[in-house]
């Protein structure tokens, strides 16, 4: 199998994950916080090992602050349903996941939040001046995806970040597709809150995430629940991170997170991203040679991952050919972006992605190449 779906969870992973999780298993997997015994301590020095990992990845000088969660979209309803309010304003990109659509929706109609959708989508990043222009006195929120996971196109952040610093508007970020490809420091950046998945480029199992919030924001937590402390208070204790970590966490999935962590450490990002950036370069390059081939935005500056259609034949057929005859894993479809694809005018059939990652060689990428041109040969035969 030629695998090149890592947009939506990165494989292989490195052989340190599944050794890390078994050995947990087999040793330290009790309760982390729920017990005075040695392995349920341990437990928990393991979690808080992987968090201050993570902290110490994103630049966040708290480690408390970094909150664990199930993937990037747990995340981001934590963030969204826990910080609005009734009447407050906020402002998105037609660029956004479902992740962040949906429940911002769910808020408008249930709580008469007020949406501003600047544009993006089709000219592959948000211009951080539309965002200024905007701003109402009731703006509380911007909410950005860093990268687009549909066309793999990355937003100003660092530029917007700025802006609304200056104008004390909390700032959410989706790092889903950035999060261990690109560096990101929330400090430098201005990022009050970050949302991450665990799945994708950091490397580790499905099930982890996580969010970062700035110290002095009051977000609601989503659920409310057992932590180990503060029992005898009636309600979700405000300490963090246990305000937003009810039950028992996923710990043997979060240290396969950690050694994740530790082997893009090890690595370096600058060597990920420079293996990345040939993979891209290498595959945007073959695909525009390919006459009936149409990339979406395939000059503008992207993580590893490309968006594209073939004429006459429908993204799913592609996927299916790929996947059947020639062992080529890819996605199809509208990714969970409806609003991307409504703006670069695709919204009744969806895009080809493909998104190769740090596994990937430039052999494969030729051979799914190659199969692409012969699907194209055989369809103008």
């Amino acid at each position: 199998m030629i695998y090149l779906d890592n947009a939506a969870t990165s494989w292989p992973k490195p052989d340190s994950v599944p050794r890390a999780m078994a050995a947990f298993l087999r040793e330290w997997a009790a309760n982390p916080g729920r017990g005075g015994h040695s392995m349920s301590i341990e437990a928990g020095r393991r979690v808080l090992a992987v968090r201050e990992k993570l902290a110490a990845f994103f630049g966040v000088r708290e480690s408390d602050r970094v909150v664990f969660t199930l993937n990037a979209t747990h995340a981001l309803n934590l963030a969204i349903l826990g910080y609005l309010r009734e009447g407050d304003h906020v402002i998105t990109s037609d660029m956004e996941h479902n992740a962040v659509s949906r429940p911002l929706t769910k808020l408008r109609q249930e709580r008469g939040v007020e949406i501003t959708i600047v544009p993006g989508a089709a000219s592959g990043c948000v211009d951080p001046e539309d965002i200024r222009r905007a701003i109402k006195k009731n703006t509380r929120l911007v909410v950005l995806t860093h990268a687009c996971n549909v066309t793999g196109t990355i937003n100003p952040i660092k530029e917007v970040g700025r802006l609304l610093r200056e104008l004390d508007i909390a700032f959410l970020v989706d790092a889903a597709q950035t999060a261990g490809h690109i560096p990101i420091n929330v400090d430098e950046m201005c990022i009050d809150m970050l949302a991450f998945p665990g799945h994708k480029g950091l490397l580790g199992p499905p099930g982890t995430g996580g969010l970062y919030i700035r110290k002095g924001l009051h977000v609601l937590p989503l659920m409310e629940g057992g932590t180990g402390t503060h029992s005898e208070e009636e309600r979700q204790p405000a300490a963090y991170p246990e305000r937003h970590e009810a039950g028992t966490v996923n710990s043997v999935g979060i240290v396969g997170l950690g050694a994740g962590l530790d082997f893009l450490t090890e690595k370096g990002l600058e060597k990920i991203s420079e293996v990345e950036t040939e993979l891209q370069e290498r595959l945007i390059r073959g695909l525009n040679a390919i006459e009936g081939v149409s990339v979406h935005l395939a000059n503008s500056p992207r993580v590893c991952t490309a968006s594209f259609n073939m004429d006459g034949i429908e993204p799913q057929e592609v996927a299916y050919i790929l996947d059947q005859a020639y062992g080529v894993a890819v996605r199809a479809g509208l990714h969970c972006a409806p609003w991307v694809h409504a703006a670069m005018g695709n919204a009744g059939r969806g895009s080809v992605r493909v998104s190769p990652g740090y596994f990937t060689s430039l052999e494969e990428i030729d051979d799914f190449l190659a199969a692409i041109q012969e699907i194209a040969d055989e369809r103008r035969r």
